[in-house]
């Protein structure tokens, strides 16, 4: 997605511009792979829930989650990233997870999978 140089009209420095132009692209490229993996995310997930509902497995695994924000707080200190960010950020997914596991099993189809 590339900026609109309208929205830019208070900048007069064309190199300053064009950085942020760079800058902003290179921004958007990364929210759409941030955005491919989390729908290869969800569809690996749904696997999952479609294996516990056929063997009627609780759609939560609170054990799990546990050791999963554990890894991921460890995986953003070591990126640089503040590990309770990424703890909240886990917490929405799995949030989302277990309704899409409620859903497949109560017979229903998890909302990303329609698409």
């Amino acid at each position: 997605m590339t900026e609109n140089p309208a929205a830019l009209d208070g900048l007069d420095d064309d190199g300053v511009r064009a950085e942020l132009i760079r800058l902003r692209d290179s921004i958007d490229n990364i929210d759409a792979a941030v955005i491919h993996m989390l729908a290869e995310r969800f569809k690996a997930t749904q696997q999952v829930g479609r294996l516990k509902a056929a063997h009627r497995l609780p759609p939560a695994d609170p054990a799990r989650e546990a050791r999963q924000i554990e890894r991921l707080r460890e995986l953003a200190a070591n990126a640089k990233l503040d590990p309770a960010f990424a703890e909240k950020f886990l917490n929405f997914i799995i949030a989302e997870v277990i309704r899409h596991h409620e859903t497949i099993a109560s017979g229903g189809e998890a909302p990303a999978a329609r698409a």
